[in-house]
């Protein structure tokens, strides 16, 4: 089982989005810190249809409380720029990917201590700064499930 992990979203149909995928998965799905809505929003629940029960998610108050519930897990930090990208990582079951949010992305702090676990997704024509949060989530998680699932 994978565990898709949020940095304080804050746009309550891209968490729904991401729920519902989180429940096609198996995904565990943990929130981190502030979010920018009521879990029990309108349009978290719209946005994640009546899937919810089947939704395994964790809301941390913190990064240290985020940090204890993984422990002993590979956490991998996806966000733009990166020098290196989702398609050249190993993946393996267990492993923790770790999202930003919708506009600022991860905090500084985590991106110079998780460097070497630093992902970026390519945009070839360079005309946009990042995809939807939530399709970035989905390319990222389907990746590592396809290295793991031998699909």
């Amino acid at each position: 089982m994978f565990h898709v992990a949020l940095w304080e979203p804050e746009i309550p149909p891209n968490t729904g989005n991401i729920a519902r995928l989180c429940a096609a998965t198996g995904a565990r799905l943990h929130l981190i810190g502030r979010l920018g809505f009521r879990i029990d929003d309108k349009a978290v629940r719209r946005a994640g249809l009546d899937y919810w029960e089947h939704v395994d998610v964790i809301h941390h108050p913190d990064w240290n409380a985020f940090l204890l519930a993984v422990e002993g897990r590979r956490i991998w930090l996806i966000d733009n720029p990166a020098d290196e990208t989702y398609t050249t990582a190993r993946f393996r079951d267990r492993d923790v990917l770790l999202f930003g949010n919708e506009t600022k992305g991860l905090p500084e702090s985590l991106r110079k201590e998780y460097v070497g676990q630093l992902l970026g997704i390519p945009m070839p024509t360079g005309k946009v700064r990042s995809l939807n949060l939530s399709n970035a989530v989905a390319i990222v998680l389907y990746e590592a499930m396809r290295q793991t699932c031998d699909w």
